[in-house]
């Protein structure tokens, strides 16, 4: 595709990327809200309130995102199920977050916190990404890609459509897993709001949420016609990268559009507002400063973070695009990913902490 047969990119295409990217950022950094450690935290701590957080935020885009897919406002289109792609990567993805020390949203928050880590594990992700959708694992990511199981007449797989592919079955088995996700968060007392700094957790929780669906919306409107893209982190963060390095956002699913000469798309703008919009909350909760780790972690973080960037790149999607924003198709592909990334997680923290301290007893 030439420069010259893009449409250009209009104001409110890069202010409603930007504002998205921006709330977003805000309130993952009040809430304190990170994948990583709400998967962490159920078997290291038997902590749940940050899964429950997530839960709700599952919850409200499954219904909301549904709902609006049905009225037509949006069109939501469920991924193919790479089965080994999706639970390799998604399993690597789960172990390098652990090592990085954040998600694919939490690094990018904490940039805005001034972790010098975070930024140093955001240039993993992207090395990760790129070596592996463009570089040397390229190979690879083929290889397992090349590996796929669709429906009649290629349809992806859905949860439901193993069933029967009609409304009532979607929206049946819709309302029995947000019913059974629903108990087990009233087990956390999500109404028992104390006094706290930032956003209690089911709040954010609830935020995300609703910014999932807003994200829903305006990318589409503004960014991508014909396919709502979401709430992601991965594509943005290749696309930002290889715009950059290239002038071009090398997008495989998205369109782009012509900003000054360069290849743009909304999810780049998208991606950067995330940590502006982090380091407006942390200033105004005086919770900036600059945080310089050991070398040693710093070469943690940065490994973890390219098996990260290797990881959601095979499985199609980081713990937001999959968990979250995939999930709300209900695809197969994505809640295999959901489940090998949360088994990785839990793999590298018995392995990086609870393995450790039982050996000192």
């Amino acid at each position: 595709m030439e420069t010259e047969a893009l449409q250009g990119a209009s104001l409110m295409f890069i202010i409603s990327g930007l504002v998205c990217g921006g709330l977003v950022g805000l309130i993952l950094q009040r809430g304190r809200f990170c994948m990583n450690s709400a998967f962490r935290d159920t078997i290291f701590i038997k902590e749940y309130n940050l899964f429950q957080a997530y839960l709700i935020a599952l919850i409200i885009m499954l219904i909301g995102g549904n709902a609006m897919a049905d009225m037509g406002m949006i069109h939501l289109k469920a991924q193919t199920f790479f089965p080994m792609a999706n639970i390799l990567g998604g399993y690597v993805f789960g172990l390098g977050m652990v090592m990085a020390g954040g998600c694919g949203s939490g690094i990018i928050y904490r940039v805005g916190e001034g972790q010098l880590a975070s930024i140093m594990a955001v240039f993993g992700f992207l090395f990760g990404i790129g070596a592996t959708t463009n570089g040397i694992f390229k190979p690879f990511y083929n290889f397992l890609r090349s590996f796929k199981m669709a429906g009649a007449e290629g349809a992806p797989y859905t949860l439901y459509g193993l069933i029967g592919d009609t409304p009532m079955i979607k929206w049946a088995v819709i309302a029995v897993f947000c019913a059974a996700c629903f108990a087990f968060v009233l087990t956390g007392k999500p109404f028992s709001f104390g006094k706290q700094k930032g956003f209690f957790w089911s709040v954010a929780g609830a935020l995300i949420g609703i910014m999932g669906l807003v994200t829903f919306w305006a990318s589409e409107y503004w960014g991508s016609p014909g396919f709502a893209r979401g709430m992601n982190f991965t594509t943005p963060a290749g696309e930002t990268m290889f715009t950059f390095l290239t002038g071009d956002a090398r997008s495989m699913f998205f369109p782009m559009f012509d900003l000054a000469g360069f290849k743009v798309t909304w999810g780049e703008f998208f991606y950067i507002g995330v940590p502006v919009g982090a380091f407006i909350s942390a200033k105004i909760l005086k919770e900036f400063k600059w945080k310089i780790p050991p070398a040693q972690e710093m070469l943690t973080v940065l490994g973890g973070s390219f098996l990260m960037g290797f990881g959601a790149s095979c499985a199609g999607g980081c713990n937001v695009g999959q968990a979250l924003t995939g999930f709300t198709t209900l695809s197969i592909g994505s809640i295999v990913a959901t489940i090998a990334i949360i088994l990785g997680n839990w793999t590298m923290v018995y392995f990086k902490f609870i393995k450790p301290m039982a050996d000192m007893e």
